[in-house]
């Protein structure tokens, strides 16, 4: 009988690697294709990924409202068709974007595949932006950013990275009432023409593979999107404003939004991955110094956390809290506190064992079935890194030491480098 007052046995996780079971091949048209045939569930996920991004706008707010936009019909099919027709078959067609990648992520059982295939096919083909909708998404846009205004982190999180990259860098930039009433039909048809082709374009598809699934999205596919070269990426223009200290009023707020933060760099940079286990220690988890400090020590506000931020042309790492506004000053200086001990002061063992205990535990998670084990493989493709990335970071992670972490620390935990903005009464 099994004896529940005994704890289960700790085990180390053994090595951990991307499964066999992914091919690269291409489509007909020039596309990449990634499958990870993992499935034991019959469905599966398709996922056309457009590197198109805010820096290749050439206005404002382009790139994620031409990807919102594309959804809304084509010449045979209305919104209303397209979303009645994906339910009777029990599919979901979503978009994703960042600051770097526009997505279409269709979710479909196997059996199915076939029937809701050319509805994405049409909407990547021949969308047709109407006008009516795009007044409707720019009424909801502003709507919502005039609520958002008004929230202490929303305002601090857009000031921080503001700042940290300034108002012309792609990543830096805000968006505004003006700058939606800017936008027109023209626009997005002018970025979906220019940057929706097959030379910005990657697929990926995983779950339970059946052999005719490739067939299936080749023909489509290769129809669906017009044939291009691969768009270059432009020359990013940093902020030369030194950082700095920033304090923005709300009134009638009872808590104060803070952001601390610098720019940063992306996976390429040979201290990214130190950076990572480090942001982990210091912010990154619920055991990290920041929460054991402001948190659990103080009491002064229900989650503090630092975030690690790499983007395919840049990045940035900041913290992130809100605390009652009697705590301000106190919770500013215990940060640059925490800040100074890790530059200065060596992790013990048993603080670092557990880091890397949890972190590799997320690794494991990250292998856990099809769709996870393709987002890996997603990362590292669209950010071109060798597929051997994942278990480079595994084992860089097994084997950080604190002299390391302590040298990257004293690099970027610097306070002079930062920025610091504060929202609130």
């Amino acid at each position: 009988m099994l004896d529940r007052s005994m704890a289960p046995a700790f085990r180390q996780v053994g090595k951990l690697q991307l499964p066999k079971n992914i091919h690269q091949k291409v489509l007909s048209c020039g596309i990449p294709l990634t499958e990870v045939n993992l499935g034991t569930q019959d469905v599966v996920r398709l996922e056309v990924v457009f590197t198109v991004g805010r820096a290749q706008e050439r206005k404002k707010l382009a790139a994620r409202s031409c990807l919102s936009m594309m959804r809304e019909g084509t010449p045979s099919r209305t919104s209303a068709e397209i979303a009645e027709t994906l339910d009777f078959y029990g599919a979901t067609l979503g978009t994703s974007f960042n600051l770097d990648h526009s997505s279409f992520v269709l979710y479909s059982l196997t059996k199915h595949f076939d029937k809701v295939l050319p509805i994405l096919a049409d909407i990547l083909a021949h969308p047709v932006f109407p006008e009516k909708e795009l007044n409707t998404l720019v009424k909801r846009s502003k709507k919502r950013l005039k609520i958002d205004l008004t929230k202490n982190d929303v305002v601090a999180y857009r000031t921080i990275t503001e700042l940290i990259f300034g108002t012309q860098h792609p990543y830096g930039y805000n968006s505004f009432p003006e700058m939606y009433d800017a936008l027109t039909r023209d626009d997005l048809m002018e970025h979906y023409e220019r940057l929706f082709h097959a030379g910005n374009c990657q697929v990926f598809l995983s779950g339970k593979i059946t052999d005719d699934l490739f067939s299936l999205i080749d023909d489509a596919l290769s129809q669906a999107i017009r044939p291009g070269l691969k768009v270059e990426q432009p020359l990013i223009v940093h902020s030369e404003e030194a950082p700095g200290k920033r304090k923005i009023v709300l009134e009638d707020k009872s808590q104060t939004a803070i952001r601390i933060g610098r720019q940063l760099f992306n996976r390429h940079h040979a201290d990214y991955l130190n950076m990572n286990v480090l942001n982990t220690l210091f912010g990154g988890y619920f055991g990290s110094r920041l929460m054991g400090n402001i948190r659990e020590e103080k009491g002064y506000t229900y989650n503090i956390y630092s975030t690690l931020d790499p983007m395919l042309l840049d990045g940035c790492w900041y913290i992130g809290t809100e605390v009652g506004n009697e705590f301000v000053n106190d919770t500013l200086k215990q940060i640059y506190h925490e800040m100074a001990v890790i530059r200065e002061e060596l992790v013990d063992a048993e603080e670092l064992e557990m880091v890397k205990n949890y972190m590799i535990g997320g690794y494991l998670t990250m292998l856990d079935g099809s769709f996870n084990v393709s987002d890996v493989v997603k990362v590292q493709i669209l950010d071109n890194l060798p597929m051997t990335y994942f278990e480079e970071m595994v084992e860089h992670t097994r084997n950080v030491t604190p002299e390391e972490l302590r040298e990257t620390a004293q690099k970027y935990f610097l306070e002079e480098d930062m920025w610091e903005v504060v929202v609130g009464i």
